[in-house]
């Protein structure tokens, strides 16, 4: 593992070159550019608001505030993992040059969307203030989650880009698993609506959810995350890229043979 974020770090320019790329070819024929980033959440946001607080009506404070404080995560987080499904197996034309690296990709897919969901820290605290609710200095612990989230993307990104060099049916599995992932994921619900029995698997069995509900503690509920919480799933996350890095490592030598 440690050798492969070396090699990251050793090609950083080119990640970099890459992903500023990826961000003008993202936003180039767009009418808005990138306001697409805040917009597409935001349209998310209203939907699920009108859906829920108006039809089904939660009973939850502020909702639309609340679902977009864990939209936004999540949207960096799926986006993620999906794009990453395809970074390797649809760039033959950078995988067949002379010692290409190959990890530098997924990373770029991560590094993208990591880039727009700071950029969408201010509309979170615009909306806030619009319900009248605003930071506390909890929001100090933002960097500590954002970090682990980042290990877990990273962590599943290596794994579901090196799978689908081989099974390329998996880019249309993990699009299916992830819309199932995010309601799963106590985005739409507080977890607190949850009956008893099932809150434990449905918080401690899902990774991203101890995330969201970190950044609800922070923005929401004006609190620390569980930091003992935290610390268990990065270790966690580490473990696991530590092992999706032998697997990505295994495969390499023959991603450009099966692209």
């Amino acid at each position: 593992m440690l050798q492969n974020l070396r090699e990251i770090y050793r090609y950083r320019a080119l990640l970099w070159a890459l992903t500023v790329r990826e961000l003008r070819a993202r936003y180039r024929a767009s009418v808005l550019g990138f306001l697409w980033t805040f917009l597409n959440p935001t349209l998310q946001m209203l939907v699920y608001t009108l859906l829920f607080s108006v039809y089904m009506r939660q009973s939850v404070e502020h909702y639309a505030y609340f679902l977009f404080v864990g939209l936004l995560p999540w949207t960096w987080f799926s986006s993620s993992i999906t794009g990453c499904a395809t970074s390797i197996s649809d760039r033959r034309d950078l995988l067949t040059k002379v010692r290409f690296p190959a990890q530098v990709l997924p990373a770029t897919v991560i590094l993208t969307n990591l880039i727009n969901y700071p950029l969408s820290i201010p509309l979170v605290l615009a909306l806030g203030a619009f319900f009248d609710v605003w930071p506390s200095w909890h929001l100090v612990a933002l960097p500590a989650v954002l970090f682990v989230q980042l290990l877990l993307t990273v962590a599943l990104g290596y794994l579901v880009s090196a799978l689908n060099v081989r099974f390329r049916d998996l880019q249309f599995v993990v699009v299916n698993l992830t819309m199932l992932w995010f309601f799963l994921t106590p985005i739409l619900y507080p977890l607190e609506t949850i009956p008893a029995q099932y809150r434990p698997l449905l918080h401690y069995g899902n990774p991203v959810a101890m995330l969201v509900h970190a950044y609800q503690a922070i923005f929401v509920r004006h609190a620390a995350p569980d930091f003992a919480e935290l610390g268990c799933l990065a270790l966690g996350a580490a473990v696991l890229l530590w092992l999706t890095t032998l697997v990505f490592e295994a495969g390499r030598e023959e991603f450009a043979e099966y692209v």
